[in-house]
């Protein structure tokens, strides 16, 4: 079912209570009696629920902004947020109802590459319609752009796993790692990082003692815990999610596994940690897509804490922010709303060239009176510039992350785009 949304008039009312005023030039979106649907396929159920219900939150603030700044194209942007349950076909259903019979001409999403392709090839590329992903993150898509699959309706706003795996092989060469053994979800995302790790820590000189992939949503993963343990690691590699991550990690401790940790990107979650136990994973290192800093990045985190009480903390926020934001403003450039149109769009309001638009209503108000100028703007998000390359993707810097002994999620370092360039380069990635 769909989200209970905020209207746009609470959205105004919400402003003028925090002494926020937006341009005098700014039509209302509560004034209009029409709407535009933006659909979007995340997972709400299962082994991803925390995260992905976070992650539907964060795009349902870019849609709430957009409204409170004036609404899209003279209407109300209705934000319409299904369950994909973590199912390709549930999730191809769930896109079918918004695009072919709703007139969805946004996707967002989704948040596993299993469930973005199978919607990608099905549904957005066939209905000429413009999807844009948060967190799918497979190299695949980049291959199916090349060879002309997606038409150009295809855009993520985070890198793919590639270079992270490189930079998780770095980390654990600088941390004397000498024999990892990695588990990671059966799925495309967990085994093009699985394989990017194995490459670059062999690149270094290290090793993979086993990959054992697991499939979601099971009682227990002993069995795949065993067999990681019978190459006698030094290390592991975990590529999950949080609800089944956690499962995997209290048996690997519970059966002696070292805890010489590196975590992927969807761990970095409070529900992990607190399942797991801080007191195990204070060795442990993490990655995330890392948020530069600047006035764009505060705009969002000082909008979301307003919103939510807290912190955005968390997989996908920034990111799932972007998307729907990029996807808004694209649609507003382009004058009307039509996937191709849209899709035609999203490079003219994103890299250089135009006036500086940043995350929020005041942002995205100057937004439309400079389009309704005849002005050129360029999207700098909560993520920081945003530029897509001809396929699609994005590039960006790395957060590296721990856990303190009160459990937590600590900043270690950050690796700058320079930087992992750099470490590509130097290991043939």
């Amino acid at each position: 079912m769909p989200r209970t949304n905020f209207t746009a008039l609470a959205a105004m009312a919400a402003l003028a209570a925090g002494g926020v005023s937006l341009p005098g030039g700014a039509a209302r979106a509560q004034d209009q009696d029409c709407q535009h649907p933006i659909g979007a396929v995340l997972s709400l159920s299962g082994s991803m629920a925390a995260i992905g219900s976070a992650i539907g939150d964060a795009g349902e603030l870019a849609v709430e902004h957009m409204n409170a700044a004036g609404g899209l194209l003279g209407c109300e942007a209705d934000y319409r947020l299904r369950d994909d349950q973590g199912q390709p076909s549930v999730g191809v259903d769930a896109a079918q109802s918004l695009v072919e019979v709703e007139g969805a001409e946004i996707l967002l999403g989704a948040i596993q590459s299993g469930v973005s392709m199978p919607i990608l090839s099905s549904v957005t590329v066939p209905n000429e319609v413009t999807q844009i992903s948060c967190c799918s993150s497979a190299p695949s898509f980049t291959e199916l752009a090349r060879e002309g699959g997606t038409d150009g309706y295809w855009f993520r706003t985070l890198p793919t796993v590639r270079p992270q795996g490189f930079v998780m092989a770095d980390l654990a060469n600088e941390r004397g790692y000498e024999r990892t053994a990695v588990i990671y979800v059966n799925s495309d995302y967990g085994l093009s990082l699985a394989r990017a790790f194995e490459e670059g820590i062999e690149a270094q000189g290290g090793s993979v003692t086993d990959m054992v992939p697991y499939n979601q949503e099971q009682a227990s993963y002993r069995a795949e815990v065993s067999q990681a343990l019978r190459g006698d690691p030094d290390s592991l590699f975990l590529v999950a999610f949080p609800a089944d991550g956690a499962t995997a990690m209290r048996e690997w401790i519970s059966l002696g596994g070292p805890q010489n940790l590196l975590l992927s990107n969807a761990l970095r979650a409070e529900e992990f940690v607190s399942a797991v136990g801080a007191q195990y994973l204070t060795d442990a290192v993490g990655i995330d897509n890392a948020q530069v800093e600047g006035p764009s990045v505060e705009a969002f985190n000082q909008s979301w804490e307003e919103r939510y009480g807290e912190p955005p903390a968390g997989p996908g926020l920034h990111t799932m922010y972007d998307a729907a934001a990029v996807g808004l403003l694209a649609a507003q450039a382009a004058g009307e709303y039509d996937g191709t149109a849209i899709r035609d769009a999203v490079r003219e309001i994103t890299g250089p060239g135009g006036e500086v638009i940043h995350p929020g209503p005041e942002g995205f108000a100057r937004a439309h009176e400079v389009l309704a100028e005849g002005g050129d703007i360029s999207y700098v998000g909560a993520t920081g510039p945003i530029v897509f390359d001809e396929f699609g993707d994005v590039t960006g810097p790395y957060l590296i992350w721990g856990v303190g002994e009160d459990g937590a999620l600590t900043e270690v370092e950050t690796w700058q785009v320079e930087r992992v360039n750099e470490l590509m380069a130097a290991t043939g990635g």
